[in-house]
């Protein structure tokens, strides 16, 4: 069955003209008469059966169905732009895509990509910011690395490291003293993680503690925001050591006390299993896990009393 759709030219000419709101400069940018591209769209409005523009002496002006449509339209000729610019780039080379949940991405895996870059200089790796798991089958993206409990169908689950997340805050917030109880602790505004809703429930259950307000507080949905607000003394929040080296060795946050919650969900790469054969993703799987060992090996005491 024939698809629906106009042809390329007549969107591209359609697009031009609804950017500039005018078929002379649209003609202008793309090479062609002002005929021509009159054509296109009287065209592509007999297609539609519907009127893109309004004519008048003193030019052309969207109509509603065309400011629309020329939204739609502009997003889609993106996208095709940006995947066949991706190909072009790709010919002949090995990329691996990778989608990665933000903050461990930007603040552990960035600053340790050159070490990979430099073992394996005929791979190229692009990553991509994912928070939740997704249908490998309907992206184009060759492994994921997100935090959960490994169980992604279709996939090759490997474990990188857990999160053992500690209390931190502002140095402002312990008012001179070395850390805080968890007694202090609760009484402090309580910095809430959107994808971790009873991380603080749960750190207090570890301490045989009920706190009323243990759910209460401003939610935030990355661990870099939570950061952000510590800082700004807005509260004590629940974060990962390695997802803020710098701010701790910087003196910006520090560790308001030294109970590390535990979590049976981990950081996992997924690699789909029609990719596992894949020569670059067996190099990139094998130097990611050594990386997530290692850390863990010289880390494994980092917030323990």
């Amino acid at each position: 069955m024939r698809r629906k759709i106009p042809s390329t030219t007549a969107l591209v000419c359609f697009e031009a003209a609804a950017r500039h709101e005018s078929f002379t400069k649209a003609a202008q940018e793309l090479a062609l008469t002002q005929g021509a591209v009159c054509r296109q769209i009287g065209g592509l409005e007999a297609f539609l059966n519907v009127e893109l523009f309004r004519r008048s002496r003193r030019g052309v002006k969207l109509t509603e169905a065309g400011l629309s449509y020329s939204r739609q339209v502009a997003a889609q000729l993106d996208a095709v732009e940006r995947d066949t610019l991706s190909v072009m780039r790709q010919q002949g080379a090995n990329v691996i895509e990778l989608a990665v949940v933000p903050t461990f991405g930007t603040q552990w895996l960035l600053p340790r990509l050159k070490d990979f870059q430099e073992r394996h200089p005929d791979v190229t790796v692009n990553l991509t910011n994912r928070t939740r798991p997704f249908l490998f089958a309907d992206t184009a993206f060759d492994a994921a690395i997100y935090f959960g409990d490994g169980d992604w169908s279709g996939t090759q689950s490997h474990r990188l490291m857990g999160e053992n997340p500690v209390p931190v805050c502002s140095p402002a917030l312990l008012e001179g003293q070395g850390s805080l109880e968890p007694r202090r602790i609760a009484e402090l505004p309580l910095l809430q993680q959107t994808t971790r809703p009873y991380a603080w429930r749960q750190w207090f259950g570890h301490l045989d503690m009920n706190v009323e307000r243990d759910m209460t507080g401003p939610r935030y949905e990355l661990f870099s925001m939570l950061a952000q607000a510590a800082m700004h003394e807005m509260g004590i929040a629940l974060i990962p050591p390695f997802l803020i080296q710098r701010e701790l060795e910087e003196g910006r946050l520090v560790i308001a006390n030294r109970h590390a919650l535990a979590s049976a969900k981990a950081y996992y790469l997924m690699i789909p299993d029609r990719k596992v054969e894949s020569a670059s993703l067996r190099a990139f799987r094998d130097w990611l896990v050594q990386q997530a060992d290692h850390y863990t090996a010289t880390h494994r005491d980092a917030t323990k009393t």
